[in-house]
């Protein structure tokens, strides 16, 4: 009964990961048709590849028939879909991908199953420490879609993070989390609780970045207000850079008078009614006589 518990959880999983697996199709066929990669990133889909492999390799060495067949799929899948990717991509897009490909998926891996194949001897151990590399790397499969969250939280689009792959991803970490405990492999339980948690945040920004016409609303209105505050602040640099006008002091003139007041008038100097400044202004001006131009004689027509 138990055997046959497991067999359904694991047949479940198998069903349920091939649905995540062919979830970023529509992707790469968007990918296909406009002859871009876009913004997709191809990160995700290295690490894919590479846990693929080494769950393929733990699958081999414990000779789980559902485990292999699910990781065999996925290699190809995968291994497709960076070839896709790498026809599409813009030339730095692509030259990081490939480093990428070369370093983990092809380097790393040939170094991991080489060490374990030449410098561990015993069996059961190599099946634990395949088995906890394997979910080590399972593990960084889940965290791989934080560079897509980040990119959905900074832009405020789930654009580029489909939907239906962050939905199954999370049944399938479920069933495979159960498909563990049954099978008391851990190494299989333990990524699957993460995988989980994973996948709940990224259908939890869906549902709120999902309405893009709601948020390009909010963006429109937020920029239009930073545009406002910042024609403000120029204004007010102006004004403060152009010189002051000086307002008219009344008491200021008013003291000047009262501190400086007119000379009385004595018998020496009599009162000064204006008169002797209009003198002076005269002495000040200067006559110049402009005679007029000769006369020429008049001439005679005969």
């Amino acid at each position: 009964m138990v055997q046959a518990l497991v067999f359904a959880v694991g047949i479940v999983g198998n069903i349920l990961s091939f649905l995540v697996i062919l979830a970023p199709v529509p992707t790469f066929y968007r990918v296909y048709k406009k002859k871009s990669t876009e913004s997709f990133q191809s990160v995700p889909y290295a690490v894919a590849l590479l846990s693929a492999m080494l769950w393929l390799y733990y699958a081999l060495l414990t000779s789980d028939l559902l485990l292999l067949s699910i990781n065999s799929i996925g290699c190809l899948v995968e291994s497709l879909y960076l070839t896709v990717y790498l026809l599409y991509a813009p030339r730095q897009a692509m030259a990081f991908t490939l480093k990428l490909v070369c370093a983990v998926d092809l380097a790393l891996f040939a170094a991991v199953v080489a060490a374990l194949q030449l410098l561990v001897k015993a069996g059961d151990r190599r099946v634990t420490l395949a088995g906890g590399i394997g979910a080590s790397f399972a593990l960084a499969v889940f965290v791989a879609p934080l560079t897509i969250i980040r990119q959905v939280i900074r832009t405020k689009s789930v654009e580029f993070m489909p939907f239906w792959l962050s939905f199954f991803l999370t049944l399938s970490a479920i069933v495979w989390f159960f498909y563990g405990l049954l099978m008391k492999d851990f190494f299989v339980a333990t990524p699957n609780v993460l995988g989980l948690l994973f996948g709940l945040a990224q259908m939890v920004l869906y549902v709120v970045y999902k309405n893009p016409k709601k948020n390009a609303a909010v963006s429109e209105a937020a920029a239009a207000q930073q545009v406002e505050v910042k024609d403000q602040q120029q204004l007010q640099m102006q004004l403060q850079a152009s010189p002051a006008v000086a307002p008219l002091d009344v008491d200021a003139d008013a003291d000047l008078e009262t501190a400086a007041p007119a000379p009385a008038a004595t018998p020496e100097r009599p009162a000064d009614d204006g008169a002797d400044d209009v003198v002076d202004d005269c002495r000040s001006v200067v006559v110049v006589d402009i005679p007029p131009p000769p006369q020429l004689p008049a001439v005679e027509v005969a």
